[in-house]
């Protein structure tokens, strides 16, 4: 029995614990204009892009590449880091790595991206591309569904608990 209960312990650890925390990055082999596409995208269909914005604690350094890093990963957490998108036609890359510097911290969450999902173009929308002449997160205009992280780890999480439950009852 605290075999069994160790081992569901473990189970559950290795699903919900430590370190599965994903970032989204512009990857540095692509060029500004690209990514300055991306930047208009995301910051036009619901990221946070005040940050980047001058006196914002991400406009340093102000370059394209690093902007488009932080719409694009603001993009992808407030879509619950859904599948698709995080690509952008190629423009993006996911990492575990915590692309965070002093002073500014990138979301790593759905609930540290902050609480609205949506925001407006008209004060998110990032110069000097202003509008929303961008590519999607997967090539297209419309975003892409799926099911984000959380999701999926709920049902695994649900899907073992029930697993143990229905051994245990065969057990006694």
């Amino acid at each position: 029995m605290a075999a069994a209960v160790l081992v569901f312990l473990l189970i559950v650890f290795a699903i919900t614990g430590g370190s599965d925390a994903t970032w989204c990055v512009c990857r540095s082999d692509v060029s500004d204009t690209a990514l300055q596409k991306t930047i208009d995208y995301a910051c036009g269909t619901g990221a946070d892009c005040s940050p980047i914005h001058k006196k914002g604690g991400c406009f340093e350094p102000d370059t394209v590449r690093a902007h488009c890093s932080y719409a694009a990963n603001s993009y992808f957490q407030k879509k619950g880091q859904s599948n698709g998108t995080c690509d952008f036609s190629g423009t993006a890359t996911l990492t575990n790595t915590d692309p965070s510097y002093n002073p500014c911290t990138y979301p790593s969450s759905l609930s540290t991206a902050g609480a609205s999902g949506t925001t407006s173009s008209s004060s998110n929308s990032f110069t000097p591309g202003n509008g929303l002449v961008g590519f999607g997160p997967s090539g297209s205009l419309s975003t892409d569904s799926g099911e984000g992280r959380s999701e999926v780890l709920k049902k695994a999480f649900f899907l073992i608990s029930l697993s143990f439950f229905f051994s245990m009852a065969v057990i006694m």
